[in-house]
């Protein structure tokens, strides 16, 4: 009952519900030979299919354990691009996870907590490997070591904003994990920040620039890296300072944000622009939450029953995770496409039809 539950959930995701409601009138009108295909059982007077009603969604949903559903989706994701082989020791590492929080707004009520969910996320696939929730009483740091606990992040570099540029993650992922990391410098950590700032940059060359034009405005990044010692940050190897000047497209003016990291990867192990490609795909991660809310409605989402709200965050991250696994990038295109066909599902959840 259980997996017939999921997995009618997450195709009807797949086909674009955005509610539990939605689920339950996608299963209510999905033909019998898919939803045989899921699992569903028969009435054993009638013989007919007896597809979950939105009240059984939301049970399981609201239910079920979300930090074993999280853990097998982030498996089943690693399955579907399974990594490259290791590393030379010295090497550049081959991957790259991102690690970011998103608040799900509509999950809180009056005095109800809003869910506030901590997760890893593949750069080059976009898969999210891991998903934890911190409680009301914490805050993301305390929840960064229980997101990476379980993964192997050997040959990985772990790229994360300025809440987590902390001296115990930075020692743990070397030292614990085998891992690199490339972390931003703000002024939560204001000794740091302030001795990268005073860097001599003047006399350090632009090791690479990259320019873009789209979305209205035009965007120019210079990415600067020296070999320093003596950071008081574990293990750090190399500052980094990134400027990026953006212009309105219809404006003439340019406005220049400088933005300070530390990596503690060698000159040897990373190039500047592979530094830059990874401080600029941690990003996708956002651009994974904000997928969410456009695509999913999720923040409009007032679904705040037990594990639910987390759950269905979980079935996005799934559906997005398949559907770029199948290659598809336009997402809200994709869920029209199943939509139109429910036996289109099958195929992207593989199972194959007798």
């Amino acid at each position: 009952m259980l997996v017939a539950v999921l997995a009618v959930a997450v195709a009807a995701v797949l086909a674009g519900a955005k509610s539990l409601t939605a689920i339950g009138e996608w299963a209510s009108d999905t033909p019998g030979q898919v939803l045989a295909a899921f699992g569903v059982r028969r009435d054993p007077l009638t013989g007919a299919l007896r597809p979950p009603t939105e009240a059984t969604v939301r049970r399981v949903l609201a239910r079920i354990d979300p930090d074993a559903l999280d853990c097998a989706i982030g498996a089943w994701l690693v399955d579907q691009h399974p990594p490259p082989g290791t590393s030379l020791p010295g090497r550049s590492p081959h991957r790259a996870v991102a690690v970011d929080g998103k608040t799900l707004r509509g999950s809180g009520h009056h005095d109800t907590q809003q869910v506030h969910l901590l997760a890893a996320m593949d750069q080059k696939t976009c898969a999210v490997l891991g998903q934890t929730e911190v409680d009301a009483k914490t805050n993301e740091i305390t929840r960064f070591r229980p997101l990476l606990e379980g993964m192997d992040l050997s040959d990985t570099v772990v790229t994360a904003d300025a809440l987590h540029t902390q001296h115990e993650h930075a020692d743990w992922l070397i030292t614990h994990k085998h891992a690199a990391y490339l972390l931003i410098v703000k002024a939560n950590q204001p000794a740091l920040r302030q001795r990268l700032a005073t860097l001599p940059w003047r006399q350090i060359p632009v090791a690479d620039t990259t320019c873009d034009r789209g979305h209205g405005r035009a965007e120019i990044r210079r990415l600067q890296v020296t070999t320093i010692a003596g950071l008081d940050f574990p293990h750090a190897v190399q500052a980094l300072r990134i400027t990026r000047r953006v212009r309105c497209l219809r404006s003439r003016r340019w406005r220049a944000v400088t933005v300070y990291a530390v990596t503690s990867l060698t000159a040897t192990q990373a190039s500047p622009a592979r530094l830059a490609d990874w401080i600029r795909g941690h990003w996708g991660i956002e651009v994974l939450h904000h997928l969410r809310d456009v695509t999913f409605a999720e923040d409009a989402s007032q679904v705040r029953t037990g594990a639910a709200p987390r759950t269905m965050a979980s079935l996005r991250n799934l559906a997005i995770g398949i559907l770029r696994a199948r290659g598809r990038r336009d997402i809200a295109a994709a869920l029209r496409y199943n939509a139109r066909d429910a036996t289109r599902l099958l195929p992207l959840l593989g199972i194959t039809r007798s």
